[in-house]
């Protein structure tokens, strides 16, 4: 039985079409892997801590031989917590990551769950040839939906940093399979956008029949 965790970044349920395209992928799969456990990660509705001052001051007093029960309960709190998470996500088999494009990316609470799970001797070790990825036989896909045309080779490809990013993670993490489904124009071509959704959601069904 596998681990599947559903991680989605998008405030507004009602109106995503990366969300209604990430929920028919979850609903196949199911339906494929009955018994397999699928875990709903909403991003917007967790507590996902940034790095922020008492982060970093937690990992400085750390790495100069403070005892974790002797930082402030704030900074115990935050490390305690991005804990749990990479815990949680290296426990996982299998990842599917939801979110819009914002401004070429993601939005900040997903780059803030990234940083939490990109931790050394979990996810990835250092080496003498550099730091390698631990996460070797996972699997991942990535669904973006954006209102022009980016990831598939459009006319604003350059732009598209969200996918490139996980991409770039997935592989510092060593993660093997790595797709993409990609909800694209549904502004610039607003006219198309109920076919556009439709046609995601079949690649989303079939894509899930293998994953």
């Amino acid at each position: 039985m596998a681990k599947v965790l559903y991680i989605t970044a998008h405030p507004d349920h009602q109106n995503s079409y990366s969300l209604s395209v990430g929920d028919e992928f979850i609903k196949a799969y199911r339906e494929a892997n009955p018994h397999d456990e699928v875990l709903y990660l909403d991003l917007y509705q967790m507590n996902i801590p940034q790095i922020d001052s008492d982060v970093c001051n937690g990992w400085g007093k750390l790495s100069s031989g403070t005892p974790f029960n002797q930082l402030k309960k704030e900074e115990q709190n935050k490390l305690n917590r991005m804990g749990e998470l990479v815990d949680q996500f290296v426990e996982a088999d299998k990842y599917v990551f939801v979110n819009p494009m914002w401004n070429f990316s993601f939005p900040p609470v997903m780059k803030a769950y990234i940083d939490s799970i990109c931790v050394a001797g979990k996810t990835f070790k250092y080496t003498s040839n550099g730091p390698i990825g631990m996460l070797s036989d996972k699997k991942a896909v990535h669904i973006q939906a954006s209102g022009n045309f980016y990831a598939q080779g459009g006319p604003f490809a350059e732009f598209e940093i969200g996918h490139r990013h996980l991409k770039m993670i997935m592989e510092f993490f060593a993660v093997p399979s790595f797709e993409g489904i990609f909800i694209e124009g549904v502004a610039a071509k607003a006219d198309q956008a109920p076919a556009i959704k439709e046609k995601s959601i079949q690649y989303a069904r079939e894509l899930a029949q293998k994953f």
